[in-house]
């Protein structure tokens, strides 16, 4: 098994387009260091932090995807696909539901992520491992992607090629609690 993924993660994948704007992520769950807040954490409470982002003029949907690239594995890590948030949206409040579909946002859907759950999975870096980075990656759409919550990564990779018109991300880290 590999010390770190040799894979790039997703946002590094769709190519910037001429017309394409960056937005700005961010998010109040992290302290001055970048640190995600342990309740994030699957160690912890496992609960989705806010996030916000800018707005983008003519956006139908946006999309999130959260991956660890120092995962002891093949591929980075994904800790959270979300899309057909609405393209109005600037952000998503913590602690949303770990299911398929949501209510709020609206027609939102959230994929699988790697622990093989619906929605958010936190930071849960193998004790000793040291230092993880998890990369929140925001795609602004085009359209609304007609796809199911069983979705692959790499079909959702397709759409995002085809239809983002800004994307942006934004970088926190965790590492194993001592005690773990």
């Amino acid at each position: 098994m590999p010390e770190h993924s040799g894979e790039a993660i997703t946002i590094l994948k769709v190519d910037q387009r001429q017309d394409m704007r960056d937005l700005l992520v961010t998010t109040t769950a992290q302290d001055v260091d970048g640190r995600l807040d342990d309740r994030h954490s699957a160690y912890h409470d496992n609960i989705s932090p806010p996030l916000t982002w800018t707005a983008v003029d003519g956006a139908v949907s946006f999309a999130v995807i959260v991956e660890d690239p120092d995962a002891p594995q093949e591929h980075p890590f994904i800790h959270w696909m979300i899309w057909n948030i609405p393209g109005t949206s600037q952000g998503l409040p913590e602690g949303l539901e770990r299911t398929d579909r949501l209510v709020t946002p609206h027609r939102a859907v959230q994929g699988r992520n790697d622990n093989g759950d619906y929605g958010w999975f936190g930071p849960r870096p193998p004790a000793g491992h040291g230092v993880h980075r998890y990369y929140f990656q925001v795609f602004a759409l085009d359209q609304e992607i007609e796809m199911g919550p069983d979705t692959r990564l790499a079909d959702l990779l397709h759409v995002l090629k085809g239809s983002t018109m800004a994307k942006g991300e934004m970088m926190a880290t965790y590492e194993a609690p001592a005690s773990q």
